[in-house]
């Protein structure tokens, strides 16, 4: 005992902590609470619900072009539909055209290359607009096309969106139509026509201008319905002829 006490010294332990020597081979007795403790709640943790559209609302106010826009959408993490999708799909065309394209959903296409309205529906797309003079690829912005979804992640086995899912991410789209500034928006579809004006029934609403987010807008049908349904292209002709109207204005 003296030899250790004395390496232990030579070590530099040269005093005790505690008054006395303490066993540490016996177990501790629990310490017992005292009377400033708090009571420790004991049931399951309550979840703090979290308001998602004003999550949104709050962070699309905060985006101050359409890239910060982008950046923000990526970053809300609320939406279940981003963690199916392999990427979000936020635009294609070109900023500043006179024409916003608002369509329903991404499309297993439109995951994979991260724009919107590719595939069959997408060459319809650009088909039918060509015949009016619009691209989306052309330099010129009174003959460009800008062109967005209402969802921005594709919905599981492209399943129709769904009431709450559009919900939150409206004020995501009611930004992006602030900042790309159209003068015109074609509600492409059942459900664009939902987000943006509260109504469904395309077949009866196609062709009939209407307003959403301060902008006319034209209801149309989708070329994914046009696709299965080659008999609707007469009505979709006459409501692009509406549309080059409505722009010659």
């Amino acid at each position: 005992m003296k030899a250790a006490l004395e390496w232990q010294i030579a070590c530099g332990a040269d005093e005790a902590i505690l008054d006395a020597p303490v066993d540490r081979t016996l177990t501790p007795e629990p310490a017992k609470p005292s009377a400033k403790d708090k009571p420790i709640a004991t049931g399951p943790v309550p979840l703090v619900e979290v308001d998602t559209v004003a999550v949104a609302r709050e962070a699309a106010a905060g985006a101050v072009d359409l890239n910060a826009l982008k950046d923000a959408m990526e970053a809300y993490e609320h939406c279940e539909l981003k963690r199916g999708a392999r990427q979000l799909v936020f635009s294609d065309g070109i900023v500043g055209a006179r024409v916003m394209i608002i369509g329903e959903a991404p499309g297993r296409d439109e995951d994979i290359e991260g724009r919107p309205f590719v595939g069959r529906a997408g060459r319809l797309l650009d088909l039918m607009f060509s015949h009016i003079g619009l691209s989306r690829q052309s330099p010129d912005k009174t003959a460009a096309l800008y062109i967005t979804n209402v969802l921005p992640w594709r919905p599981p086995q492209n399943r129709d969106p769904k009431p709450d899912e559009m919900a939150m991410l409206l004020p995501f789209l009611s930004r992006h139509v602030e900042l790309a500034n159209p003068d015109l928006i074609v509600a492409m579809g059942n459900h664009a026509c939902q987000a943006l004006m509260g109504k469904r029934g395309i077949t009866r609403l196609r062709g009939n201008w209407s307003e959403a987010f301060g902008k006319p807008v034209l209801p149309m049908f989708h070329p994914a319905y046009l696709l299965r349904t080659p008999e609707a292209k007469r009505e979709a002709w006459a409501d692009l002829l509406s549309l080059k109207a409505r722009l010659a204005l």
